[in-house]
C-alpha cells in the first residue's frame, strides 16, 4: 500500500470544522497520483504514449469525517488490472490507524491519440499490489434513477472547476450534487456515496442537476441541455 501522511487544513474543512467530503476525494485522487509518480507511472511519463487513467466510478464510505488539524494516513493499492479496467482501494486512517474513509473505484486506460479505451497494457502491472480488496459491497453496475426528477438550479462550468485536463474535476462534480441537494433544503447523509463518469465537461458547459429520491437514498444526475448526464452521483444512507 502506498501511503500519504498529512494533517487536516483549515482550507479543507467544511462549515463543521471537519475534513470536507470534496477535501476528501481530493486527498484520494492525490494520493494515487503520488502512488503513480512513485512507481514511474506518472502523468508526464503516460503523456509521452499517450495514455492516460480515466476514473470510471468509485464508491466511498464515510465512518466520520477527520477534524482540522487531526493527523490522517491515505492510503492507496491497485488490487485487479486487466483486460479493459483497472480497479483500486483507498483509506484515510486516524491517528489510531481506524479507517474513517474507505472506497473503492474502477478505471479505464485512454489512448489520447486515439480517443478510446484501450487494453491495460503489462507496462502498468507496476501497480498491482498483494494487499486484497476492501470488504465493501459490490460496485454498482448501475445507479438507480427512477421516477420524476426534481430540477435544481442550472450550474456554467467555470474555470474553477477544471483540472490540468481541461474538463470538469472528478470531486466537482460530487460538490455540484451536494449543492444543488443544499439549493433545494433536501436533508442528505454522507455514509455511502456512489458516482459514476459518463462524459466529460468543459467550460462554459451548463449542467443541470436532476434529483430522485427513494427509501434508501438520493440521486443527483448532472445532465447536459439534452439530458445525457455527465455524471450520477447518489448519496445513501
Amino acid at each position: 500500500m502506498y501511503t500519504l501522511e498529512s494533517r487536516v487544513r483549515y482550507s479543507e474543512c467544511d462549515k463543521t470544522g471537519k475534513l470536507s467530503l470534496v477535501g476528501a476525494m481530493n486527498y484520494l485522487q492525490d494520493c494515487s497520483s503520488f502512488h503513480s509518480e512513485h512507481i514511474g507511472r506518472g502523468c508526464e511519463a503516460l503523456a509521452q504514449e499517450h495514455l492516460a487513467w480515466v476514473l470510471a466510478s468509485w464508491q466511498i464510505e464515510v465512518a466520520r469525517m477527520p477534524h482540522f488539524n487531526e493527523k490522517i494516513t491515505v492510503g492507496t493499492w491497485a488490487y485487479e488490472l486487466g483486460g479493459l479496467s483497472a480497479s483500486r482501494c483507498f483509506v484515510i486512517l486516524d491517528e489510531k490507524s481506524a479507517a474513517v474513509v474507505r472506497a473503492d473505484s474502477t478505471w479505464y486506460m485512454v489512448d489520447t491519440k486515439a480517443g478510446k479505451a484501450i487494453r491495460v497494457p503489462e507496462s502498468e502491472a507496476a501497480y498491482i499490489s498483494d494487499t486484497p480488496r476492501l470488504d465493501m459491497p459490490p460496485m454498482p453496475r448501475h445507479i438507480p434513477a427512477t421516477g420524476t426528477p426534481t430540477e435544481a438550479p442550472s450550474i456554467t462550468v467555470l474555470q474553477q472547476h477544471l483540472d490540468t485536463n481541461k474538463h470538469v474535476n472528478n470531486a466537482q462534480y460530487v460538490m455540484m450534487a451536494i449543492d444543488a441537494l443544499s439549493a433545494l433544503g433536501y436533508p442528505f447523509a454522507l455514509h455511502r456515496i456512489i458516482v459514476q463518469y459518463r462524459r466529460q465537461a468543459h467550460l462554459d458547459d451548463v449542467i443541470f442537476p436532476r434529483i430522485y429520491q427513494d427509501e434508501s437514498g438520493i440521486t443527483v444526475s448532472l445532465d447536459s441541455p439534452e439530458h445525457k448526464a455527465y455524471a450520477i452521483v447518489r448519496l445513501e444512507k
